[in-house]
C-alpha cells in the first residue's frame, strides 16, 4: 500500500530551520503537526516554543518579542525563553499551567534540530553527524523547499535514484543510473538503510561535468544512508573511468560529494525539504558553488513537482495498491523501519 498519512515518530530529532532563517523576528513553523515559534535570544541562542498562548490559544508568533520574552498579542501574557510565563495582566499570581512548552534545540552547522517528543527524553548525541558543514576542506551549498506532499513520498524518492534517468535528465540523470543494479542492506539495529549503486565507464552528467571538469567516461558511485526518520546522506564518488580509490584512503584523483537531506514532516500532506551539497573540490571557487547550488535546487524542484502530483492523486482516504520493483528495495526497507518506529 502507499505510504500513509500521519505516519511519523515524534520521539526524534528533526531539522526545523536553516540557521540563517532564525533571528530576532518571530518565525512560525509547523513540525510534525505541532505549530512552533522560533527566535534567537539577544545572546544568539535559538529558542523554539509551542506556538500557542495557554490562556486562549492565540499564536505567540503573532505577538511581539520584548528583549528575550514573547508577549502574547491578545491579552499580553509574557513568556521567557524557557516558555515560563513571567507576567499576566490584572493579577500577581501566575497560574502554574500558564507556560508554553519549550522544545530542545541544537544548532549544528547550517541546520537547527529540534526534539519533538518529551523534552526529558532528548539526547543530542543521537543527532546525525554532519562534519562537512564545519570542515574547511569542504564547501557547502544548501537550501530548503516546501513540499506539498507527505514526507514518506520524499523518502521513497531519495532511496530509489533510478528516477534520475527520467526525471532529472540534463542535470544528474543518465541512462546508466536506471540500468545499474543496486545492493540494499539494513543495519543490525534496524536504524539505517543502505543502498549502493556503483557504475563503471558511464556517461558524465552536466552536474559533474561542469563542476569537476570530468568528461565521459567516468566511474560513478552512489552510496546512500537513510537514518530514520528524517535524515538522508548520499556519498558520491566520481572519477575518470578506471581510476581506482587511493590505497591510503585519500582518493585524491576523484571528486567527492555529500548530498544531505533533512526530511521534516509538517503535517499529513506537507513536508520541509532541507538539502545541502558538500564538495571537496574547487572549494574556493564561488562560480562552482553557485552552479551546484542552482542546479541542485532545480533538481529538488523537479522532485517537489513530481511528488506534489502524486500527493494530489492520493489524498486522505484513497490508498491504492502499488506494484513494486527491484529498484524499490531501499524504499520498502525504509517503510518497514518507519513502521517499527511508529508501531503502525
Amino acid at each position: 500500500m502507499t505510504f500513509p498519512v500521519n505516519h511519523w515518530p515524534n520521539d526524534h530529532w528533526y531539522v526545523i530551520a536553516n540557521t540563517a532563517e532564525v533571528g530576532r523576528e518571530l518565525l512560525a513553523r509547523t513540525i510534525c503537526g505541532q505549530p512552533l515559534v522560533l527566535f534567537r535570544t539577544q545572546a544568539g541562542t535559538v529558542v523554539a516554543l509551542d506556538d500557542r498562548c495557554p490562556h486562549r490559544n492565540y499564536p505567540l508568533s503573532a505577538g511581539a518579542l520584548l528583549g528575550d520574552e514573547i508577549q502574547c498579542g491578545y491579552h499580553g501574557l509574557r513568556f521567557d525563553s524557557c516558555g515560563t510565563c513571567v507576567w499576566v495582566p490584572g493579577q500577581e499570581r501566575i497560574p502554574s499551567r500558564a507556560n508554553a512548552r519549550a522544545r530542545p534545540v541544537v544548532e549544528q552547522g547550517v541546520w537547527i534540530w529540534a526534539w519533538m517528543g518529551d523534552p526529558a527524553d532528548a539526547d543530542s548525541s543521537t543527532i546525525p553527524s554532519t562534519p562537512w558543514f564545519a570542515d574547511e576542506s569542504w564547501a557547502v551549498a544548501h537550501g530548503m523547499e516546501p513540499l506539498a506532499a507527505r514526507y514518506g513520498l520524499l523518502i521513497d524518492n531519495l532511496l530509489d535514484l533510478s528516477h534520475e534517468t527520467f526525471l532529472h535528465g540534463g542535470y544528474i540523470g543518465t541512462p546508466e543510473v536506471a540500468e545499474s543494479p543496486i545492493t540494499t542492506e539494513v543495519d543490525a539495529d534496524g536504524a539505517v538503510v543502505r543502498v549502493s549503486r556503483h557504475m563503471e565507464s558511464v556517461e558524465c552528467p552536466p552536474f559533474y561535468e561542469k563542476s569537476t571538469g570530468l568528461t565521459t567516461p567516468i566511474d560513478r558511485w552512489q552510496d546512500i544512508e537513510y537514518h530514520a526518520p528524517g535524515y538522508y546522506l548520499l556519498h558520491v564518488r566520481v572519477a575518470a573511468a578506471g581510476v581506482a580509490p587511493s590505497a591510503d584512503g585519500s582518493d585524491a584523483d576523484a571528486a567527492h560529494v555529500k548530498v544531505l537531506y533533512a526530511i521534516t514532516p509538517v503535517d499529513d500532506h506537507n513536508t520541509l525539504d532541507f538539502w545541502a551539497v558538500c564538495r571537496d573540490f574547487a572549494v574556493g571557487d564561488a562560480a562552482v558553488g553557485d552552479f551546484l547550488a542552482t542546479m541542485n535546487r532545480e533538481v529538488v524542484l523537479q522532485d517537489v513537482k513530481a511528488l506534489s502530483l502524486i500527493e494530489q492523486r492520493l489524498g486522505d482516504e484513497w490508498s491504492p495498491p502499488e506494484v513494486s520493483l527491484k529498484i524499490d528495495t531501499g524504499g520498502l526497507a525504509a517503510r518497514r523501519v518507519l513502521e517499527a518506529l511508529t508501531g503502525a
